[in-house]
């Protein structure tokens, strides 16, 4: 149990880096130059203003500098981060663990650096309406270094390694079609980026299946936020998050899905 709690607050803490990443990046900023500081009043934090999720309840919510009402997402990021770290310890490690060294630790890391990238992705996308492509650029450098690396030591085929990059040049592709018929006002120029990192990290046949799968959910959650009249078809849908959702979802569960469909 300790070593949960460890590993949460851990988990917790790079939440909070990951907050100050966006904010950052956002706003333009250096994400490792400077002293952390209000986003609001620009005054320069303090360790007690920082400690994940504990700072936010101690000041319900509010910026103790200026006092102004901070965003949720501030809590909800750090929760999920530390989360996924508790999860990867408990489960995660031992799921996507390899028999042979070095991949018993390549891995487990390779996942857990990819549940903070799909976060990433969602948050910032969700929030702001914005795809970090050098995010984008990050996962799938990793994606495509974790596949070689399986590949050289045996654990991936080459038939599975060039299927994952086919997959997500047509991901590519049929986004690139899409913004340029709808002229960017059906597909955002990111997201097409964000397909092809689908396609590359699932493969073949689960990066197509991601795709289909996220245009379902985009349009239940749609239709859903219009029937209750709080979206317009004239409103903007981020997509990045569907992508990313369906993608955990061909990740764990593709073959059971593959097999039912077939």
């Amino acid at each position: 149990m300790m070593y949960f709690i460890l590993t949460f607050f851990l988990g917790a803490a790079v939440g909070s880096f990951v907050n100050v990443l966006i904010d950052r990046t956002i706003a333009g900023e250096d994400w490792v130059s400077g002293r952390s500081h209000c986003d609001y009043c620009k005054k320069t934090l303090t360790w007690y203003d920082m400690v994940p999720i504990l700072s936010y309840a101690l000041y319900r919510g509010h910026s103790r500098c200026c006092g102004v009402k901070l965003s949720y997402r501030y809590p909800i990021v750090e929760l999920l981060v530390g989360l996924l770290f508790g999860w990867w310890l408990i489960v995660g490690f031992w799921f996507f663990r390899l028999a042979s060294a070095p991949l018993t630790v390549i891995q487990p890391a390779f996942w857990l650096l990819t549940g903070i990238t799909i976060m990433i992705l969602t948050l910032t996308d969700l929030f702001y309406g914005v795809v970090l492509l050098p995010v984008v650029w990050l996962g799938a450098s990793m994606a495509l270094i974790y596949r070689l690396i399986l590949w050289h030591f045996g654990a991936y085929q080459t038939a599975d390694l060039i299927t994952s990059l086919v997959v997500a040049g047509i991901a590519f592709g049929f986004f690139w079609l899409l913004h340029k018929l709808t002229k960017g006002k059906g597909m955002a120029d990111g997201d097409m980026y964000v397909a092809a990192y689908v396609g590359l990290l699932a493969g073949w046949p689960r990066g197509l299946l991601a795709i289909g799968i996220s245009f379902v959910l985009g349009a239940i959650v749609g239709v859903s936020l219009m029937a209750f009249k709080l979206r317009t078809r004239k409103d903007t849908l981020p997509f990045v998050p569907f992508m990313m959702a369906a993608m955990v979802i061909v990740l764990v569960w593709g073959e059971q899905i593959i097999r039912y469909v077939s």
